[in-house]
């Protein structure tokens, strides 16, 4: 008999269970998808699915509620100003598990865990995402424009030292070497070596 059997222990105490489960919820929240085993996926939508409810009721035990389970505070405001309106009409079923397949360590299955979004939500990413990486490649672009005019300055400026560093041909300098010519160096003999 199955009595007061309702969830997975997950071969884990009470305690680790209950921070992994923290944990799973709150990389929901914070990343809306993410990769874990089946049996986790499926113990983490019941929680994640009730704080989305505490988040729709938004109120001041709602929030408490919430707190005591979702520990950074950045993403409890997520949930009740950004996650909580999504699914406003919706009366549960607020996430997806999609199998992906057996991992090769140890053959553990496999998911996705994600949270429901309408065509327009996805629409609205999918022009934020490529507008994001058109400005990306435009500073990228930019940034790369600007190391070359740079690079070429520079190139520019060292050309300019040299010229002026290098003493121009026919030139006599004054005080060097005889009267009837220029400076001559002296020539070296052969070496001597010990004996």
């Amino acid at each position: 008999m199955r009595h007061r059997k309702d969830h997975r222990k997950l071969s884990r105490t009470f305690q680790h269970r209950r921070a992994l489960l923290r944990n799973l919820v709150t990389a929901l929240f914070q990343y809306e998808r993410i990769e874990t085993t089946v049996a986790k996926a499926k113990e983490a939508r019941r929680l994640a699915e009730r704080m989305i409810t505490f988040g729709k009721q938004n109120d001041v035990a709602a929030r408490r509620v919430v707190a005591r389970f979702v520990f950074k505070p950045e993403i409890q405001d997520k949930l009740f100003t950004t996650i909580a309106p999504w699914y406003e009409t919706r009366h549960g079923g607020y996430t997806r598990i999609l199998r992906i397949g057996r991992r090769l360590g140890d053959a553990g299955e496999t998911c996705y865990l994600e949270l429901v979004k309408s065509v327009e939500q996805k629409q609205a990413e999918e022009q934020a995402r490529i507008a994001a990486e058109e400005a990306k490649a435009l500073a990228a672009a930019g940034a790369t424009a600007t190391k070359k005019a740079k690079a070429d300055k520079e190139e520019k400026e060292e050309v300019a030292a040299a010229a002026e560093a290098k003493p121009k041909r026919g030139r006599k300098k004054e005080g060097a070497g005889s009267a009837g010519g220029g400076a001559t160096k002296p020539r070296r003999g052969p070496r001597k070596t010990g004996a």
